[in-house]
């Protein structure tokens, strides 16, 4: 039997005006195949957060989930640190 690993991603809070849904902001850096300077990418995923604790600023671990409307198919697993303003 294989044992399935569960793939998680962390990211920023971007967003946190939707009621149960975050916008996380994942960056990742790449090298420019011709040029070889290094890119930075970035990825915006709409995210379910059943009790609204995530804030903007916050580093959040999430994770794929059933898709829950058109944009929505991740949640919320922890918050890593929050932004302390």
């Amino acid at each position: 039997m294989e044992v399935k690993k569960i793939k998680t991603l962390n990211g920023v809070v971007v967003s946190d005006k939707m009621d149960k849904t975050i916008v996380v902001l994942l960056e990742h850096k790449v090298r420019h195949p011709k040029y070889e300077k290094t890119i930075v990418r970035s990825s915006k995923f709409h995210v379910h957060d059943e009790e609204n604790k995530a804030k903007i600023g916050d580093q959040v671990l999430i994770k794929p989930s059933r898709p829950r409307s058109k944009m929505k198919a991740w949640e919320l697993v922890s918050i890593i640190s929050e932004n302390n303003k």
